[in-house]
């Protein structure tokens, strides 16, 4: 009795991480898509950015009530209402890069082509390799805290070198966040699909932004 049981424990937890791993990457699919279809949609009917006020806003209020209801059917709306907020602040930015560089459409694919690359690179070698990354999660906090600071620094005081720094430490930064995040789904340290939908989510679309960002000064054509 004592060997059934000693067996059928890694069975059941191989299973509920398989299950994790199926569920995240299926609502992260669709979270996508959803937010492409907003961003499509501003910059359709060339709606004006609302502002850094009024993202912060939405962004930490949506994401409070997304991890606030993340154990009910509630979070699941909250996490589409916040992707799709997302994806209307983004298609603005898009419209920005088309208007302003010849090969406006050529970056966003290069940057998203490059964001698809990485993330599944990233993504692959936790799954294959499944080694632990929780060591990262202190470094990654805290450098994500500093970036965003510097960021705002680089918004307010027109720094342009400070701002493409800024851009090169969200791509490791958010790179790292992906292996960090992957890693706790292989190895039970996040056990909630929403909560790592969302983290994933954010970090695809920091990183999308930020190769953006850098391909539009290195490769922008005016």
């Amino acid at each position: 009795m004592r060997l059934n049981t000693a067996i059928s424990r890694p069975e059941a937890s191989i299973l509920a991480t398989n299950k994790m791993l199926k569920n995240t990457y299926m609502l992260l699919a669709m979270t996508l898509i959803f937010s492409a279809i907003t961003a499509g949609a501003a910059m359709y009917l060339n709606l004006p950015h609302p502002g850094l006020v009024i993202t912060m806003i939405g962004y930490f209020g949506l994401l409070f009530l997304t991890t606030k209801f993340s154990n009910s059917s509630l979070g699941l709306v909250f996490v589409f209402a916040l992707t799709g907020f997302m994806g209307l602040t983004l298609g603005p930015i898009l419209n920005m890069y088309t208007q302003a560089f010849n090969n406006g459409h050529e970056l966003i694919m290069t940057a998203l082509g490059g964001t698809g690359v990485i993330f599944l690179g990233l993504s692959g070698y936790a799954l294959t390799t499944r080694k632990d990354f929780s060591f990262l999660g202190g470094f990654l906090m805290v450098g994500i805290l500093v970036a965003f600071l510097a960021g705002i620094g680089a918004m307010f005081f027109a720094m342009p070198g400070l701002s493409l720094a800024v851009s090169a430490m969200f791509i490791l930064l958010m790179s790292g966040m992906i292996l960090f995040q992957t890693s706790a789904i292989i190895h039970g340290g996040e056990t909630n699909y929403i909560l790592a939908t969302i983290s994933l989510y954010v970090s695809i679309y920091n990183l999308f932004l930020s190769l953006l960002q850098l391909l539009g000064v290195f490769s922008g054509d005016d």
